[in-house]
């Protein structure tokens, strides 16, 4: 588009960028500006920067909070995931505008600024309290002008591999390695609601309260049709109570046991006949009470056995929806997508990158990375093509 236009480019966040194609001239990281004008129209970064808490006082002070935080995101969005390339990106006549402010006429902050701001400043309660609840600040932002009518949520965990003595890391035996166990909740846009950093060696599930609540309670007055889908990690009555006081419509994998085998036991015992080329589905609705619950809930089943395969494969999930079961088991499968949103985090931004020693230092990291996902998010789902 640039190159065949007689006529330089311009941005609305600052009318005296001018966007050129010259050989000798380059940045790398132009692709922001689009960034930082989806930022500029819903005021994200401005917002953000308003509530937090700055404590410094001295008349040196160089750049404000807004410039930190949107060198901060932003360096995360290229790919620099952490504050080592600061001094290099502080000259970038790119990261510049970005920043915009002070920056603009002479750099943006150094290294040593940015490693002071995000562990000094942001690690403050306030202002990390603050910092975990950005993300929802901004899908309120952007929903406002296409509120929608219904809302998934997917809570699912990850791994973020440690290296060295890192407060909080621990081996993991289901991951193989020592490593953080971050807790994701996603809505069904791909925007990422909320995230906690937890310790390497915490169930799947653990503290699973602290990320979901204040994103059911966001949620709790609109007028919308509520949805959660979990693994079997979070196939707990406390769970399942939540989401029931608070109307969602659930989908949740269930473990298997001896009890709901029986219940399948006439769709497990042969093969199908004669032997066919594609598998070979069935499904199952019942009633269960496990021990641990306090009612009977509604469990599914799906039996599916494949050409070539001895025994088939089984698969059970609980929830409280009346659709058919072949409806419900497809509904529980589109769940997958969390975990591609979550590789995309890993291999796009690289926000398994929490290399600090302190454990507080790494949560702001988290936090940082996921305000860069959700603006990268924001712009694909928004203004990109399908």
């Amino acid at each position: 588009m640039g190159e065949t236009s007689e006529q330089a480019l311009r941005v609305d966040f600052d009318s005296s960028v001018r966007l050129e194609f010259h050989g000798a001239k380059v940045t790398s990281d132009a692709g922001l500006l689009a960034y930082r004008e989806l930022d500029e129209a819903f005021r994200l970064t401005d917002s953000a920067a308003e509530a937090l808490f700055d404590a410094r006082r001295g008349r040196n002070t160089q750049h404000s909070l807004t410039a930190l935080l949107r060198q901060a995101v932003y360096s995360r969005l290229a790919g620099y995931e952490d504050t080592n390339d600061a001094g290099r990106l502080s000259v970038d006549p790119a990261m510049r505008q970005l920043v915009g402010e002070r920056a603009v006429s002479r750099q943006a902050a150094s290294a040593s600024e940015m490693s002071r701001f995000e562990t000094d400043m942001l690690t403050q309660p306030p202002n990390l309290e603050t910092l975990m609840g950005l993300s929802a600040r901004w899908i309120d932002s952007i929903q406002g002008r296409d509120p929608g009518h219904v809302l998934i949520l997917d809570l699912d965990s990850s791994v973020s591999p440690t290296h060295g003595d890192q407060e909080g890391s621990a081996y993991n035996g289901h991951f193989g390695c020592a490593c953080y166990h971050p807790l994701f909740c996603f809505n069904q846009s791909g925007d990422l609601e909320r995230v906690q950093l937890r310790n390497g060696n915490v169930h799947s599930a653990d503290d699973w309260r602290s990320v979901l609540e204040p994103v059911v309670v966001r949620y709790r007055d609109k007028a919308i049709r509520k949805f959660f889908r979990g693994d079997a990690a979070f196939a707990r009555p406390d769970v399942y109570e939540f989401l029931e006081a608070d109307r969602y419509g659930y989908v949740i994998r269930l473990p298997a046991n001896a009890r709901l085998y029986r219940e399948v036991k006439n769709l497990i015992q042969s093969p199908p006949e004669p032997p066919v080329e594609e598998p070979v589905v069935y499904y199952a609705s019942f009633s269960y009470q496990a021990d641990s619950w306090d009612r009977p809930r509604r469990v599914i089943a799906k039996v599916a056995w494949h050409p070539g395969e001895l025994l088939p494969r089984l698969g059970f999930v609980v929830t409280n929806l009346t659709w058919s079961p072949q409806k419900v088991v497809k509904f529980y499968n589109r769940r997958g997508t969390a975990e591609q949103w979550i590789k995309e985090g890993k291999h796009a931004l690289n926000w398994t990158r929490l290399s600090c020693h302190d454990f507080v230092d790494n949560q702001v990291r988290l936090q940082l990375f996921a305000l860069a996902y959700n603006l990268g998010n924001f712009l694909r789902r928004l203004a990109l093509p399908e």
